[in-house]
């Protein structure tokens, strides 16, 4: 999962209008099973293969009932994505006016949260029924920016016949995925629109642009809620006796008492108060906190865990499931660190950084991004995963659940997983 190279949907001094004929073409020999007169690019084709897979109807797609209005508003609440919003429109809603375009933000089930824009294109998105409250997945309306650059992970531009569904074929788009720099959760994705004479090369890095832009602020804002924590911290860690912690909800320590410092522990998704286990720590109590938790390190000796479950079935997140004595544990995982955890439970053996480099990238030389990333997870899963090679303890059965036949992979584990 290296850096991924912006792809524009129009070659560079192709043609819009019979570059559009020749995906029209290629489009509907792939639809009836015809040689190919030329390939759609590899992100086009992956998601065309999954349309296939999934039987979409090419001219209707699935139904896609709409979302009630406080239904919309749950889910704009819960997204995440409200305090970007001034951001992301201040940025694009003019560009998007003066070119004929328009501003969508979905969340991270492809859920249509806020559209703004040009109005004319406004009522032909309406005509579409690409409004607000709509499910824009890829299961639902087939490929197109929002739904693939979620499945993807990456910036998506999608031109003209590149649409699955024939009704799209007018319309040309490019979104973003839009992260949590906190724990790396996918929240949604912002996304331009607009008629397919409208297509330009420029706007995929211009959303590519602005959803780092938001990523940003999120991620000042995160810095000022963890510094307001740390004001808590330093009285309250002062009157506590042994080792301890204050962390943030994400697992960001504040402050520290009695141990090493350091950045982050993998705190469960479902925490509670109590005991529990940590595989940074081992046994620990957790006590609630304004904004985070309290964690006391606990003299008594850990009971380690017996069984760990990677589960791969969400095409969008990936899970570590911890089960032991003290419980039942579980820490969503960012893409690259499922994809390295889900070599290393192929390879229960164990692997070199040479070895996972290849494994990761095709490429055996980039060790230096292998060990870094092994190291964070390292911190996190302390005696989980061992080193000299990389495996994981020999003492824990893992089991690796995947997505049942004909659904959607993750998109990073997709050939790794057919295999």
């Amino acid at each position: 999962m290296g850096q991924v190279q912006l792809e524009a949907a129009v070659p560079v001094g192709a043609d819009p209008r019979r570059h559009a004929r020749v995906l029209a073409q290629v489009h509907e020999a792939a639809l009836s099973g015809e040689a190919l007169p030329s390939h759609p690019r590899a992100v086009i084709g992956a998601s065309w293969q999954r349309m296939r897979r999934l039987g979409l109807d090419p001219d209707r797609g699935a139904p896609v009932p709409l979302l009630v209005p406080e239904q919309l508003e749950a889910r704009r609440r819960e997204s995440g994505l409200a305090p970007v919003l001034p951001a992301l429109r201040g940025a694009l809603i003019g560009l998007a006016e003066q070119a004929a375009h328009i501003m969508v933000v979905s969340d991270a089930e492809g859920r249509v949260l806020w559209r703004d824009g040009s109005a004319a294109v406004r009522r032909r998105a309406d005509g579409l029924g690409f409004v607000e409250g709509v499910d824009w997945r890829e299961e639902s309306v087939g490929t197109n920016a929002i739904g693939t650059a979620l499945v993807a992970g990456h910036p998506v531009q999608v031109y003209s016949a590149e649409h699955y569904v024939r009704s799209q074929h007018d319309w040309t788009c490019a979104a973003a995925p839009l992260r949590d720099p906190r724990d790396g959760r996918l929240l949604g994705a912002v996304d331009l629109s607009g008629p397919a004479s409208t297509v330009h090369p420029t706007t995929l890095a211009l959303v590519d642009a602005v959803a780092k832009l938001a990523e940003a602020q999120l991620r000042t804002t995160h810095l000022s809620e963890l510094e307001r924590l740390r004001g808590l911290a330093s009285p309250l860690l002062a009157k506590v006796q042994g080792r301890a912690v204050i962390a943030d909800p994400h697992g960001w320590i504040a402050a520290s008492a009695g141990i090493v410092p350091i950045g982050r522990i993998a705190l469960p998704s479902d925490a509670t108060a109590g005991r529990t286990w940590l595989p940074t720590f081992g046994d620990c109590l957790l006590e609630p906190l304004p904004g985070g938790w309290l964690v006391r390190l606990t003299d008594e000796e850990d009971a380690p865990p017996t069984r760990l479950v990677l589960d791969l079935r969400s095409s969008r997140e990936s899970t570590l499931r911890v089960s032991g004595a003290a419980g039942t544990w579980s820490h969503r995982l960012s893409p690259r660190h499922a994809e390295m955890l889900y070599v290393l439970a192929r390879h229960r053996e164990g692997r070199s950084a040479s070895e996972l480099s290849l494994d990761l990238f095709g490429d055996a030389g980039r060790t230096v991004t292998v060990r870094a990333e092994m190291s964070r997870m390292r911190r996190h899963f302390g005696g989980i995963l061992l080193a000299r090679p990389y495996r994981f303890a020999d003492d824990v059965e893992v089991v690796v659940e995947r997505p049942a036949d004909g659904e959607v992979l993750p998109h990073s584990l997709a050939p790794a997983v057919r295999a």
